[in-house]
């Protein structure tokens, strides 16, 4: 069995009232596709975007059983006025709960909360699970700051005592720092690692040790910055027995590794050595198929340089699929 963890879906329409806030799907002539309008760059969306039966036929072909649908990252605009934020929100959760009704063992959603007034997003996860839904992707940063702020630990507070689901999707920050044609690749790669870091640093990993959070790309170059943050916490190399008068950084809490390993990671890291990294460092179980498809297109089958890796058939079941029904927290479906 295989588990897409991260793919995304967008409605096909939005209502012919709907606000000026909400954004527009216009028809492309003699093509199914849709042209998404909602902000400075408009999407081209393939049909399979919003279409059940595209969607399921898609999977059969490259050897999919489920896949979990959250909004494509453009609707999370958390710079709109809250209410709008709110009313875009539930419409969202609306249409993708009725695409997964199409076939809720092959089509698990997710859905959006206005990140941008914590208290109404954690007010609206209620509401989410209401659906149907088995949890809420957001993104990295909320108009700049992280996801590990104080503001936000409401949100993941109820996120916790709900038991749903996050999925916190890498969102390009602007920067002066980095060239634009930099956003889609190493400022993605920065905004998972300041995110993952940012729930340990700033406290809610602590707070939060319920929180089932997974994080899309293996939370970048989160991985790799770990072993730092454990020497300076425990003055050692290789995880070895804490040396306190050595640490920089002294903490009695649990170490920073500790806390990485409570959360999950998609393995959309696009190298098999990468990949081995993330089995051997963060452990199999932390692990998560994933391919942002449609919005990138899948290995051919789903998971092939994860199987090339020849693990134990153990190991490979855990991150086919065990790990992603773990981290929704809901039983396997047939």
């Amino acid at each position: 069995m295989l588990v897409d963890a991260h793919a995304h879906m967008l409605p096909r329409d939005y209502p012919a009232d709907a606000p000026e806030c909400f954004p527009r799907m216009e028809a492309i002539d003699d093509s199914t596709d849709r042209l998404l309008v909602f902000g400075p760059r408009p999407f081209r969306a393939r049909d399979v975007f919003f279409a059940a039966e595209k969607r399921l036929a898609a999977q059969d072909a490259s050897g999919v059983d489920a896949e979990v649908l959250t909004p494509m990252p453009p609707l999370l605009r958390y710079d709109l006025p809250p209410a709008d934020g709110l009313a875009l929100a539930r419409h969202v959760n609306e249409v993708t709960a009725e695409l997964c009704a199409v076939d809720p063992n092959r089509l698990i959603g997710l859905g959006m909360v206005p990140m941008q007034d914590p208290d109404a997003a954690a007010g609206e996860l209620s509401s989410v699970q209401d659906l149907g839904l088995a949890g809420v992707e957001i993104a990295s940063n909320v108009l700049g700051a992280s996801i590990g702020d104080e503001t936000f630990l409401p949100f993941f507070t109820e996120a916790a005592r709900l038991g749903v689901a996050v999925f916190v999707h890498a969102m390009p920050a602007a920067t002066d720092r980095l060239p634009p044609q930099a956003m889609g690749t190493y400022v993605v790669g920065l905004e998972g690692a300041m995110a993952a870091a940012s729930l340990i640093a700033g406290g809610t990993a602590a707070k939060c040790p319920d929180l089932r959070i997974a994080f899309s790309h293996a939370a970048g170059g989160f991985p790799l910055m770990l072993p730092r943050a454990q020497y300076f916490w425990g003055g050692t190399w290789n995880e070895e027995p804490k040396v306190p008068e050595r640490a920089v950084m002294p903490d009695d809490g649990p170490s920073p590794v500790e806390f990485a390993r409570r959360f999950y990671y998609d393995s959309l890291v696009f190298d098999r050595r990468a990949l081995r990294f993330l089995v051997d460092y963060l452990g199999a179980d932390r692990l998560l198929i994933g391919s942002d498809f449609p919005a990138m297109p899948r290995e051919d089958p789903a998971g092939r340089t994860l199987r090339s890796l020849d693990l134990p058939a153990e190991v490979l079941e855990e991150i086919t699929w065990y790990n992603a029904f773990r981290w929704l927290g809901i039983k396997p479906r047939p």
